[in-house]
């Protein structure tokens, strides 16, 4: 956003901004936060304190002051993370039109360091590969009409959470420990269910679907889920029989596994039995490239966890796997799982299998246009703030572009991206030297 755009959309950015930061500490620290925020909207290829310093004041003498109290709202201060993103989450599920899905996903941040807080080799689906990063697992509330990220906390990798040496030097917390990213996930629902958030779909790729452990922890919670699973998982085609464990009348432990009639096949496997001509064209979304259309089928089969040698655990309820079999493909190349119930339509399925895409949306507008992934501290909670800080700032953009498009269509280009300004607009902030005491 230009100068022109703030200053236009001054009064309810600032009304925004105020029900966001209100009682979070002292006056100073919620006008350094609400700085933060409009240096975070404002256009600029660089979207770190230094330079955001510079385009939110008239004159050079006062970047300094206003370098430092952004870096104190940033990385000193002790406001409550979460706090904001409750706010930010009823805010999104109540006025952003048609929220339907709770999508989860991770993205990484690129470092060419060791020090920064969960930094390691590891493997990042933004990059493609395992490279030096930090990865960090976010929660969305999606709808066709837009989106926005309602929470994000940092992976922390093994050596990392068993190092009392490096969670010293970058301030994590002692309550937190090693969890898998499926488990974080699960965490960040529930936080979402305890703020009042409604019960929606959960949506998630293979790297969350492929987990038996997230996909119970769904359906512990009560919520339906359409997620992303790998060609290799197992499943029993309708129809197969599983009897349950006969107990014996002797001494010894009492049986546990199942009796099946036939050994599982593999997801693929199963999906290339069925011709081509059984698959049907499904449309799900008018894109900048035109109709996005391919050929689905959806089946009903039983997951096989845990099978061995014609045993297994008790089964999980029938599911729908839904095969995406493209038209440039020699055969189905994209599989989900979900528990929708057995009426649910072909048309909805694949209508919320492509809804995740809305995430990457997320992804891309929070780190093009707001600067997700410019912060440049090495500490848990200046992290985890200038995370949360510019999800609130991406909050006002996705509720103003779903809500009043046409007032707004200069800042969405057809591809997503924003154009950056050569002049960094500075706006009317006279500061008085910084005081030595903290907010």
């Amino acid at each position: 956003m230009n100068r022109r755009e703030i200053e236009r959309l001054d009064r309810e950015l600032s009304g925004f901004i105020e029900s966001m930061v209100a009682d979070m500490g002292r006056p100073e620290r919620r006008r350094a936060m609400k700085w933060y925020i409009i240096g975070l909207l404002l256009d600029g290829e660089r979207k770190s304190i230094e330079p955001m310093a510079a385009r939110l004041v008239d004159a050079a003498s006062e970047i300094q002051a206003m370098r430092q109290r952004l870096q104190q709202a940033v990385t000193v201060a002790s406001w409550g993370d979460d706090e904001l993103f409750q706010r930010i989450a009823q805010k999104i599920d109540g006025e952003l039109p048609g929220i339907e899905a709770l999508v989860v996903d991770d993205t990484g941040f690129p470092k060419k360091g060791k020090h920064s807080v969960g930094v390691a080799r590891q493997y990042s689906g933004t990059l493609g590969r395992i490279d030096n990063c930090q990865v960090a697992v976010s929660l969305h509330l999606a709808s066709e009409a837009g989106s926005g990220c309602i929470g994000m906390r940092l992976f922390l990798p093994e050596a990392w959470a068993n190092d009392s040496t490096r969670r010293a030097s970058v301030g994590v917390p002692s309550e937190i420990v090693f969890e898998h990213k499926w488990q974080l996930a699960l965490h960040q629902i529930d936080d979402a269910l305890r703020w009042g958030v409604r019960k929606h779909v959960v949506l998630a790729d293979a790297g969350y679907g492929d987990s038996t452990g997230f996909r119970e922890g769904l359906r512990q919670r009560g919520l339906h889920y359409v997620v992303g699973v790998q060609s290799g998982h197992c499943v029993w085609p309708a129809g197969v029989e599983l009897s349950p464990p006969i107990q014996d009348e002797g001494p010894g432990r009492p049986r546990t596994y199942w009796d099946a009639s036939e050994d599982p096949v593999r997801i693929e496997e199963l999906a290339c039995s069925i011709p081509y001509e059984q698959y049907r064209t499904v449309s799900w979304r008018d894109g900048s490239k035109g109709t996005q259309r391919s050929k689905f089928i959806a089946l009903r089969v039983c997951p096989a966890e845990n099978y061995r040698r014609g045993k297994a655990k008790a089964p999980q309820p029938t599911h729908w796997l839904l095969c995406q079999w493209p038209t440039d493909k020699d055969s189905p190349a994209k599989f989900w799982l979900s528990d929708l119930p057995a009426n649910t339509s072909l048309v909805a399925l694949v209508r919320f299998a492509k809804l995740r895409w809305r995430v990457e949306r997320d992804y891309q507008e929070l780190k093009q246009e707001i600067g997700l992934d410019h912060f440049e501290g090495r500490t848990w909670r200046g992290f985890h703030h200038h995370a949360t800080l510019c999800a609130v700032a991406h909050a006002f953009l996705a509720l103003k572009r779903a809500l009043f498009p046409p007032e707004i269509s200069s800042l969405d280009t057809p591809d997503g991206t924003s154009p950056l300004a050569d002049h960094y607009p500075a706006l009317d902030r006279h500061l008085s030297p910084l005081p030595s005491a903290r907010s």
